[in-house]
């Protein structure tokens, strides 16, 4: 079932190209990544630019890919991947120098995904949310257009409210803030990078004033012209 689903996922975007073509528009060839703070929309505004453009969009996906391949159980790659506290961080940097005979899950977990990450971009243009894939993609050669999806506490905390189905403000906030210091930390411990920092991608948009809409014109237009 899964190689018939494989086909069927070609198959729709040799579709998209063709009715691009007939169209008289360009085909756009790029891998697009976006790295987002959590609840500033990152997978809808994603999901409404892949529709646009006719590309297919990976972020659960991944998960689901990973799981398979490592053995691992679904939940458990759930909660593992993009979450690096900083008190863990510094563990796995001591523990790996100590020792030879180290297993970290988690970096188990982060090699088998940029594997998948890089075959999904190697089948050609799609949407990659999350998980450092503007970086992997850099490391393996393969150009991507990087975005940075942000927003004020305000807005993202509308959006978590609607996730979570809660509207307790210091839940809302705290679970903000966790969430975000794990990308950080678990961007800064497999990069090296500084997570959010603008140098490290093409296009950085507040979504919270210019809204989900604005924010996929924005990148359709702009990954458009850089081709």
């Amino acid at each position: 079932m899964v190689w018939i689903h494989g086909m069927i996922e070609k198959s729709l975007v040799q579709v998209n190209r063709l009715f691009a073509k007939a169209k008289g528009g360009r085909v756009m060839s790029k891998v697009i990544t976006i790295s987002r703070e959590y609840g500033a929309g990152g997978h809808s505004i994603g999901l409404k630019v892949a529709q646009q453009l006719g590309i297919p969009l990976y972020d659960k996906e991944i998960m689901e890919e990973t799981a398979k391949a490592s053995g691992f159980d679904l939940e458990m790659v759930e909660n593992e991947e993009e979450d690096v506290s900083k008190r863990s961080s510094i563990m796995k940097s001591i523990c790996a120098v100590s020792s030879n005979y180290y297993f970290d899950t988690q970096d188990t977990i982060h090699d088998v995904q940029k594997v998948i990450i890089q075959n999904m971009a190697k089948k050609g243009p799609c949407i990659i949310i999350g998980r450092c894939a503007d970086e992997v993609l850099r490391e393996a050669g393969i150009e991507s257009f990087n975005v940075f999806i942000h927003a004020d506490d305000v807005h993202r905390a509308v959006r978590v409210s609607q996730i979570i189905g809660s509207d307790n403000a210091t839940e809302i906030q705290k679970l903000m803030t966790k969430k975000d210091n794990k990308r950080h930390n678990y961007y800064h411990h497999y990069t090296k990078k500084k997570w959010g920092d603008g140098r490290n991608y093409h296009l950085t948009l507040d979504s919270g004033v210019l809204g989900y809409d604005l924010c996929v014109k924005l990148i359709v237009d702009a990954v458009k012209g850089s081709e």
